[in-house]
């Protein structure tokens, strides 16, 4: 049996294994620090 608390575990052991190989990556991939959704900002 499958159980919450099981999936959580394994979400989280998932996500650090992300987080130690995003690491790796050379800066040239880094992400905008305004995302695709983000507001554009007003004018004044």
């Amino acid at each position: 049996m499958f159980t919450i608390e099981m999936a959580y575990a394994r979400m989280r052991e998932m996500q650090a294994a992300a987080n130690r190989s995003h690491g790796k990556q050379p800066a040239a991939t880094e992400r905008p620090a305004r995302g695709r959704h983000a507001a554009p900002r007003k004018k004044r």
